[in-house]
Order: structure tokens, then sequence, then C-alpha cells
């Protein structure tokens, strides 16, 4: 009964900004990992950014210093915050969430779709 759905895609301008949500209902348990990643058309999907319970934080060289990943743990919900997008930032983004103790462990939301263009 586990699902996640990812909500905030849509097209934006470059240098624009958009915020992605993630929201997870079922048993899911606290101290799994939360991330985005993101696949782009003919690419591989490639992660974006994670965060564990306690608030560490992961992010993608190509990423960093311009996307924050947070989680709200009472509401089940990471958020993916995107500033100063770029054209290459256009992809279909999934959330994620893992248990880290089991490698095979893990739920994937539909994808939202983002796109950066002119």
């Amino acid at each position: 009964q586990v699902q996640l759905v990812e909500s905030g895609g849509g097209l934006v301008q470059p240098g624009g900004s958009l915020r992605l949500s993630c929201v997870v209902s079922g048993s899911i348990f606290s101290f799994y990992t939360m991330g985005w990643y993101r696949q782009a058309p003919g690419k591989q999907r490639e992660l974006v950014a994670t965060i564990t319970t306690r608030g560490t934080t992961n992010y993608a060289d190509s990423v960093k210093g311009r996307f924050t990943i947070s989680r709200d743990n009472l509401k089940n919900t990471a958020y993916l915050q995107m500033n100063s997008l770029k054209p290459e930032d256009t992809a279909v983004y999934y959330c994620n969430v893992k248990n880290p103790l089991a490698a095979n462990n893990d739920y994937w939301g539909q994808g939202t779709q983002v796109t950066v263009s002119s």
C-alpha cells in the first residue's frame, strides 16, 4: 500500500525556480532515506539529491548550490527546491525512498515532468 506521489513540475524559463513535493502514504518507516532522481530522454536515471532522517544531505555536483532537498518526517513528505534552473535540468523527476538496511527495499513515484526552456 506504499505510494509516492510527486507534484510541482511544469514549464519554467531558464533561471527560474520550481518546488517539487513528494507525499508518501502507507507503511514507510521514518528511518528510510528519501531522495530525488531524474531521467532525461535518452539518458540513464541519475541521482539528484538524498536526505536522511537526521537531515544529512547529498547532492549531485551538477545541482549543488542551486537545489535544496528537505523533508518533513511528520508529514512523510520530501521537497526539492530548484533555483537557477538550466535547460539541462529538463527531465522527469522521481521521488524515491530507500531502506538503508536493505539494498533492494525501495519505492518509487510515478514522476513529474520538469521542462526548462525559453
